[in-house]
């Protein structure tokens, strides 16, 4: 039986999540920042850790406005929004470069990727790699809805949230065809449509 991955919807147990991937694991760091920039770009998984550095880092180091890539399973061109993130990735970055000075023969610095692996930098992070870091928090927090897309659909239900459900934005932003497709993706189950519903004044 496939998985049921849901957004998280509570902010607390979005920084219960935050916290784990942070500080329950050896790479944490990174595990933190691929979820975060999968939180604000609302990219796939596969295109997070697909990322190169330089997609996001200019020549001189410094974190570009906007990255420019094509979407891997719909082949869509798309236009990624990094200021929110720049604070994350800038600590990630100074964490990466300080990790190799203490494990020289460990270039993951130098890998070309954003997110390298650490057993091969010259590779990215695998996705069942990430996959398996998603579970892992589930089972330390007790949530069985945690997985790869966990970190897209709550950046899209944040968004459609806090932008007063501006459905069209958030399909903009998944690079979705339909505002029916995104609505199932949000997952907008029957006691999210009563409570806006119960907003409505129908006269």
């Amino acid at each position: 039986m496939k998985q049921l991955v849901l957004p998280i919807k509570d902010s607390q147990i979005l920084t219960q999540v935050l916290d784990c991937l942070k500080n329950d694991f050896k790479y944490g760091q990174r595990n933190y920042c691929i979820f975060q920039v999968g939180k604000a770009t609302m990219l796939r998984v596969s295109d997070v850790i697909s990322l190169k550095k330089s997609d996001v880092f200019d020549q001189d180091g410094q974190i570009m406005k906007n990255a420019y890539i094509v979407d891997q399973k719909t082949k869509k061109q798309n236009t990624l929004y990094l200021r929110p993130v720049e604070k994350d990735l800038l600590v990630y970055q100074n964490w990466l470069m300080r990790y190799q000075m203490l494990h020289p023969a460990m270039k993951v610095y130098d890998s070309p990727w954003l997110f390298p692996s650490f057993a091969d930098p010259e590779k990215h992070i695998a996705g069942h790699t990430y996959y398996e870091v998603m579970q892992k928090v589930g089972d330390l927090l007790g949530l069985n809805y945690l997985g790869t897309h966990t970190m897209r659909k709550t950046g899209a239900y944040r968004v459609y949230e806090q932008s007063h459900h501006n459905i069209g934005l958030v399909m903009k932003l998944l690079n979705h065809s339909s505002e029916a497709v995104t609505l199932a993706y949000l997952g907008l189950d029957q006691e999210s449509r009563e409570q806006i519903l119960d907003s409505i004044d129908f006269g």
